[in-house]
C-alpha cells in the first residue's frame, strides 16, 4: 500500500497514532477486567470536562453492532488500509488516566493491553500490519515495570505509553526506575492525553479553560512542563537509550521555546551540572513527534522551513488520530522537500520503532 502525491510519486504511510478501545465498559469488565476490580467505579471514556461541538470521532468509526468507535479490528483496517493507504498501524489504547487508587490504575492499563494483544496485535487476517502501545500507570512504577517486562519481547508491542495528564513531571526520580525499564527494553515512551477524566493537571497552569476549543489549543503544550523538566533533571544524560514520543502534536512550539531555553541554559548550566549541555542538544535522539491537522503552519510556502527549524524534521511523525473526528490525511505541504515528507509520513516511524522490513516496500526499504 502506498499513498499517492501530487508530483506523480508515492511513499508507504506509518500512521503513529490510531486509538483503540473497548467495544464498551461491559465489554471491559465481563472480559478483561477481574475482581476486585471488575465492580469497582471508573470514568467511562467520555466523562471529562470538554467535548467536542460536532461529536468527537468520525462518521461510520463505530462497529457492525454499534460498538465503540476504533474498536473493531476489521473495521479500523479496512478505513486504515484499505481506504487512506495506510502500510502499518501504531495502535495506543485510550485508557481513564490516573486513577486515584494506583492499583485500580494498574488493573486498567493491563486489562487495555491485554485487549489490543489479543484482538488486534496477534490478529489472524491483520495482527501483521498492527504495532502496540502497551500502557503502564506511572503511579505504580513496580507495576509497570513488571507490565513492560510482560510484554518487551512480543514482536509486534514497539512502545510503553503513559498519560499527558500526571500528578508529577516525568524528570522527577521517583519515574527514573520506569524511563530505566523502557530504555532497557528497547521501548520508546509514548506520552498522550487520556479520554476518561482521572487525576489530572488542568490544560493550563492558570486553571480549566472555558471552551472545548480553548482545551484543544492549551492541552498538548503540557509536553513543554515535563519536556523542559526532563532535560533541567539531567533525565536523557542519565539515560541516553531513553527515547520520549509527544503523540499529541505541538510541535509548531518546540522551536520559540528551545530558542528560549537555550538562551536562559547557557549562564545557568552551574546549577544543573547533571546536564552539562545545551537544553536543545537533549533532543536528537530522544526527542519525537506524532504531528496531525492542528499541527504547524499549514500548506504555506515556508512550511518546508518552518519543519526544518529545530531539527523538528528527523523528530516528526505523523498520525491521524483516528477515530477521532479530525481524522487526519497524510497529506504534506507542497513546501516540504521529497525527504521532508518521506520522514513526516514513514521514515522517522520506520527508524524509530525498526519498521524497515517485509511490510515496506523493498525498493524503499534498500534506500
Amino acid at each position: 500500500m502506498a499513498v499517492q502525491h501530487p508530483d506523480g510519486t508515492s511513499t508507504p504511510v506509518i500512521d503513529a497514532s490510531v486509538h483503540v478501545f473497548f467495544g464498551s465498559n461491559k465489554d471491559l469488565r465481563q472480559n478483561f477486567l477481574r475482581e476486585p476490580f471488575a465492580s469497582r467505579g471508573f470514568p467511562d471514556y467520555e466523562m471529562n470536562w470538554y467535548g467536542a461541538p460536532g461529536g468527537e470521532y468520525a462518521k461510520h468509526s463505530k462497529g457492525p453492532e454499534r460498538q465503540y468507535p476504533g474498536s473493531d479490528p476489521d473495521l479500523t483496517a479496512q478505513h486504515l488500509f484499505a481506504d487512506r493507504g495506510v502500510d502499518i498501524a501504531i495502535l495506543h489504547p485510550m485508557t481513564r488516566g490516573i486513577m486515584p487508587d494506583r492499583h485500580l490504575g494498574t488493573a486498567l492499563a493491563n486489562a487495555h493491553n491485554e485487549m489490543m494483544v489479543t484482538r488486534w496485535l496477534d490478529h489472524d487476517a491483520h495482527g501483521h500490519r498492527f504495532r502496540g502501545t502497551i500502557r503502564v500507570n506511572p503511579d505504580d512504577v513496580a507495576g509497570a515495570v513488571r507490565e513492560i517486562n510482560r510484554y518487551k519481547d512480543h514482536p509486534r508491542v514497539v512502545q510503553i505509553g503513559v498519560p499527558l495528564q500526571s500528578r508529577e513531571l516525568y524528570g522527577k526520580p521517583q519515574y527514573w526506575p520506569l524511563w530505566d525499564a523502557a530504555a532497557d527494553a528497547g521501548l520508546p515512551v509514548a506520552v498522550h492525553i487520556e479520554g476518561g477524566a482521572g487525576v489530572q493537571f488542568p490544560p493550563t497552569p492558570s486553571g480549566k479553560t472555558r471552551t472545548y476549543e480553548q482545551y484543544l489549543g492549551f492541552m498538548a503544550l503540557n509536553y513543554l512542563y515535563h519536556l523542559m523538566n526532563m532535560i533541567a533533571e539531567g533525565v536523557f544524560e542519565r539515560t541516553p537509550a531513553l527515547k520520549f514520543v509527544w503523540a499529541d502534536g505541538a510541535a509548531d512550539m518546540l522551536t520559540p521555546f528551545m530558542w528560549r531555553m537555550d538562551c536562559f541554559g547557557r549562564p545557568h548550566l552551574e546549577q544543573t551540572p547533571w546536564a552539562p549541555r545545551m537544553p536543545s542538544d537533549y533532543l536528537p535522539g530522544h526527542v519525537y513527534f506524532v504531528q496531525g491537522a492542528l499541527d504547524g503552519p499549514g500548506d504555506v510556502e515556508f512550511a518546508g522551513e518552518w519543519f526544518g527549524f529545530t531539527g523538528k524534521e528527523d523528530m516528526v511523525m505523523f498520525g491521524s488520530s483516528y477515530p477521532h473526528w479530525q481524522l487526519n490525511e497524510p497529506t504534506v505541504p507542497a513546501a516540504f522537500t521529497a525527504e521532508q515528507r518521506d520522514k513526516l509520513l514513514w521514515r522517522n516511524a520506520a527508524e524509530l520503532y525498526g519498521l524497515r522490513s517485509a511490510v515496506i516496500p523493498s525498493a524503499v526499504a534498500a534506500q
